[in-house]
């Protein structure tokens, strides 16, 4: 049995997929080009692929043995539910595994915000500090202020468990209760407005799909205090990039972390890259040895129990 691994994943991950199949790995240091994608796929009957690779109608009707495509993300923007299951064909993907380490990396982004690390590493290496200043970078402080988190998922709980030890006040919005959350961390549930208004830090934990694209623009930011930081280490398309930009450099609000964004990788001529009070990583949320590892290991667990009619470990129902 013939399967795609559309990266070069780690071994441990490698070794289970061809230990149960015949294996192809596109090993080139950039996603897969579609062309390729296409070509392969027509003689496999498993794919693992990633958040870079578009599954839709071309790729499931060339690849008309496929039986099961296996994601190596929790996120599944990408890949088109609705028609994978017309083709029969199950959709797994990575929860659980890297919940605490993307939330670890959302925290983070939130503290060096705050306290302008980057601003300040700039500044040090740039030779200015030439003596201690009272008011020299003075940031927010983040113990006892109030964050709002968009999404009471899986990492917006460990997001929450997080901010609760810095003793912070704990907003969420969500679709439903999470009494987990309210019962461990005080946290409160309230209408999106709300949460914007109150806020002093906004971090989004919430999946891309039609209600959640751009669903912060300029309207949600004008209702953001001046001061608010924003952190995202969902997805880059929730946030209008424009619109924050803008938000960013007219002092609509203070400042934003961010992980993703709506162009990856981020061209180098996007004006985010020219301000000050931003902190931009390169989509590194999950990115620990022993998280990826593990992501890849469940991505693999599930290509191989696809291929040979069994349950994924972790299916995606359709949308």
């Amino acid at each position: 049995m013939k399967v795609l691994v559309t990266r070069d994943i780690l071994e441990e991950a490698l070794a289970i997929v061809g230990a149960s199949a015949e294996m192809e790995v596109w090993r080139e240091p950039y996603p897969i080009p579609r062309e390729v994608l296409l070509e392969k796929v027509a003689d496999k009957v498993g794919l693992l692929c990633m958040l870079t690779d578009r599954i839709d109608d071309e790729v499931l009707a060339r690849g008309a043995n496929l039986r099961v495509v296996s994601q190596m993300a929790v996120g599944y923007d990408n890949i088109d539910v609705a028609a994978c299951a017309r083709y029969g064909v199950p959709v797994g993907n990575t929860p659980g595994v890297l919940t605490e380490t993307t939330a670890d990396t959302a925290f983070a982004l939130l503290l060096a915000t705050a306290r302008r690390m980057n601003e300040s590493e700039r500044f040090l290496r740039a030779g200015l500090w030439k003596m201690w200043d009272p008011t020299l970078l003075l940031g927010r402080d983040v113990h006892h202020a109030t964050i709002g988190i968009i999404g009471m998922g899986r990492i917006g709980y460990e997001m929450a468990r997080r901010a609760y030890g810095f003793q912070m006040h704990i907003l969420y919005t969500g679709n439903r209760p999470n009494e987990e959350a309210e019962r461990n961390f005080e946290a409160q549930r309230v209408e999106l407005a709300t949460l914007l208004n109150q806020s002093d830090f906004v971090s989004v934990h919430t999946p891309l799909n039609g209600q959640t694209r751009h669903l912060l623009g300029a309207e949600q930011f004008a209702q953001m205090k001046p001061t608010a930081i924003l952190v995202n280490t969902a997805r880059g398309a929730i946030v209008d990039q424009k619109a924050l930009y803008i938000a960013l450099n007219e002092g609509v609000i203070g400042g934003a972390g961010l992980d993703v964004f709506e162009r990856e990788p981020l061209p180098m001529d996007d004006p985010l890259l020219t301000l000050p009070n931003v902190v931009l990583v390169p989509h590194i949320g999950s990115a620990s040895i022993a998280t990826r590892n593990n992501m890849a290991v469940l991505a693999a667990k599930n290509l191989i129990a696809g291929i040979q009619g069994k349950p994924l470990l972790h299916q995606v129902l359709p949308a």
